[in-house]
């Protein structure tokens, strides 16, 4: 989502060489308390999403939904970048896939400031997009935005809840923080440099490690940084014990995801959001977090903890 954008994804579309990667996703399921009396029968609907493990178990979900709804289903989930997946919903190469508010609003559309209340964001975007052929539908409460995490020990000793506890550490005893962050963090002005400013933190350059994502989990969790740069929904955060610091000056822009139509697809079939709205109500970081933790920590099928979760929670019936 707020990885640096695919040049080689953008590049294909615009030639008009067309996505050429993609299966039939090929479910047993049939609705459960959604999809009752297939409104989506006899729909061919491509659903993409980008490659990491949120994105994939996210288009699993609404794959697995639409065949439940009656549709064909064509899987071209795992787009490498932001990019590939998003142009290929606004040029009707896919139908749809899950977006996040944040990205479409400051990557996408330009804009420097995000909005702080999340349904305004999220009615922000929704609004300029109408214009780009591109639909969003309800968002969720799911929010894949920046934090910084500590370790159960560290918490103990320091007892930071909030990044203005964190500013106030570092004034107060600067030894204590240390940070480990991603290369991308470190430079955006969504990340690191106007985290500072908003907090009125000053950590030295010396006191600040860069790293590869996997890495900072791991550091923190042994305390080899007090406190690293995480993404909200990230299932290591539950599988790790870790302390997520609140950001209670509402710094880091809202990344809520929701589901994201090409316009035409959804006038042709408008019954995609009843489809659709009853799951995105049900997302939320914590069950983004034990999703993702069945991938990332467990080593599970994506797609599998996708179909598992629905069945679950009742949306579909297997067989």
């Amino acid at each position: 989502m707020r990885r640096l954008l695919c040049l080689a994804a953008a590049l294909l579309l615009a030639s008009g060489c067309g996505l050429t990667s993609g299966s039939p996703m090929v479910d047993d399921v049939r609705p459960g308390s959604i999809g009752q009396g297939e409104p989506l029968k006899g729909a061919d609907l491509t659903v993409t999403s980008k490659e990491f493990t949120e994105q994939l178990i996210l288009g699993a979900i609404m794959g697995i939904a639409f065949e439940a709804a009656g549709a064909n289903v064509l899987d071209r989930t795992g787009i490498q970048g932001s990019v590939g997946s998003r142009e290929a919903v606004k040029s009707g190469e896919a139908d749809a896939g899950y977006e996040y508010t944040g990205t479409a609003w400051i990557t996408y559309m330009g804009n420097s400031k995000p909005i702080p209340d999340p349904r305004q964001q999220w009615q922000a975007v929704r609004e300029a997009d109408l214009k780009n052929g591109v639909t969003w539908l309800e968002p969720s409460a799911l929010n894949n935005t920046y934090a910084l995490a500590m370790n159960q020990a560290n918490f103990k000793r320091y007892g930071t809840k909030t990044l203005s506890d964190v500013a106030r550490l570092a004034k107060s005893d600067p030894g204590a923080v240390t940070l480990c962050v991603e290369g991308e963090f470190a430079n955006r002005e969504d990340g690191l440099p106007g985290m500072e400013r908003a907090y009125g933190m000053n950590i030295p350059p010396s006191r600040i490690t860069q790293m590869d994502t996997g890495i900072i989990y791991t550091q923190v969790a042994k305390g080899g940084c007090t406190y690293g740069e995480v993404f909200t929904t990230d299932g290591r955060i539950k599988s790790m014990n870790l302390v997520v610091m609140e950001d209670d000056r509402k710094f880091f822009p809202n990344y809520n995801a929701a589901p994201v139509i090409n316009t035409k697809t959804l006038k042709e079939w408008p019954a995609i959001p009843e489809v659709l709205d009853p799951i995105t109500q049900r997302l939320n970081n914590s069950v983004a977090q034990t999703l993702n933790a069945k991938v990332d920590v467990d080593g599970e099928d994506p797609h599998q903890v996708a179909l598992d979760w629905l069945v679950q929670e009742g949306f579909v019936r297997e067989g």
